[in-house]
């Protein structure tokens, strides 16, 4: 294992710069659609959880499709590439769920959730996690696996829109879109630049998986999971400075719903998915536990507010989570 030799180096290079173009081709797509959006009047309701919260989970989503439609041609190892999408939907889905969370209430100081939050967000993205670790126990992601799961993203919809009035600031972005057709050819672009770079991310991490003898599961955490986190962490800068705590947490709470429901099922529908034992012991339980642990304590323990010391607390129990990973399932 030979981290020096020249062709693992341009490997790796090639590899960072496609996670950047990435995560660079996503932002325009979000800025893009939103200004489209203002320009038709579409309901703030619509804007929010289809733009803002699917266009910061496009990273994830566009590594799933990729994923799939390269196992199903054969370009894609299919252990590999299950891996490594899977262990990026986790690790991109922790960081947002216990380290941009954290950091939020760190640099904004106390909140308090309200009830409508906790019921229609914040309770949905726990069970979506009890759903994708249910239907994965058995090691494998079919693809009726996948349709349940995108079912239950689509009941989860049907629900936001008939019974929940959406609260949710919506971020700072271009005005509306004065030339529609430049905006849709931007967005065209930018869509087909987020494809094209995950295609280069997937086929990077199998070709380091095969020469280093690395784990897929373990770099796709470390690499396009961090990475894909980015979208989520310029949006809670921006809610922090505008003082806007529910643009923060409805797409932090939000990518984790889009991301395991429709990034999984999705995938899973296409192609089927192997599920790695680090996912299925590690991952969702941890995710689970949190999550579980949070509410409860909102709940039973503290007195229905958050503040800085949650907040580090969740930074740390991230730590603890990839310092667990990293240790007991590097692979």
């Amino acid at each position: 294992m030979v981290v020096s030799d020249p062709t693992t180096l341009v490997e790796l290079g090639v590899g960072a710069v496609a996670l950047a173009v990435l995560v660079r081709s996503a932002g325009v797509a979000v800025d893009r659609a939103l200004a489209l959006a203002r320009h038709y009047d579409l309901p703030e309701l619509l804007i929010g959880m289809f733009v803002v919260s699917i266009g910061t989970s496009l990273p994830e989503i566009s590594a799933h499709l990729v994923a799939s439609l390269g196992i199903l041609s054969g370009t894609l190892d299919p252990v590999v590439a299950s891996a490594t999408v899977l262990g990026s939907n986790m690790g991109s889905s922790t960081v947002q769920q216990l380290l941009l969370f954290g950091l939020f209430l760190v640099g904004y100081g106390h909140y308090t959730p309200g009830p409508e939050f906790l019921r229609t967000s914040y309770v949905p993205m726990v069970a979506a996690f009890v759903l994708v670790l249910g239907l994965g126990a058995d090691g494998a992601v079919s693809r009726l696996d996948g349709a349940v799961l995108l079912l239950a993203f689509g009941g989860y919809t049907y629900y936001s829109f008939t019974r929940t009035v959406r609260t949710t600031a919506l971020p700072e972005s271009p005005p509306e879109s004065i030339a529609v057709g430049r905006d849709l050819a931007v967005t065209a672009l930018a869509l087909a630049g987020v494809l094209g770079s995950a295609f280069v991310v997937l086929a990077v991490v199998e070709a380091t998986v095969t020469r280093l003898q690395l784990g897929g599961s373990m770099l796709g955490v470390l690499t396009l999971g961090i990475a894909a986190a980015l979208p989520e962490l310029s949006t809670v800068v921006e809610s922090i400075r505008r003082r806007t705590p529910s643009l923060a947490l409805g797409t932090l709470v939000g990518s984790n719903v889009v991301n395991s429901l429709v990034g999984i099922g999705l995938g899973g529908l296409l192609s089927t998915y192997t599920v790695p034992q680090s996912v299925l012991l590690w991952d969702l339980p941890f995710k689970l536990l949190a999550g579980v642990g949070l509410l409860g304590y909102l709940w039973f323990v503290g007195d229905g507010s958050l503040g800085r010391r949650e907040g580090a607390t969740l930074v740390v129990l991230y730590l603890v989570y990839l310092t667990g990973r990293l240790l007991v399932f590097p692979v």
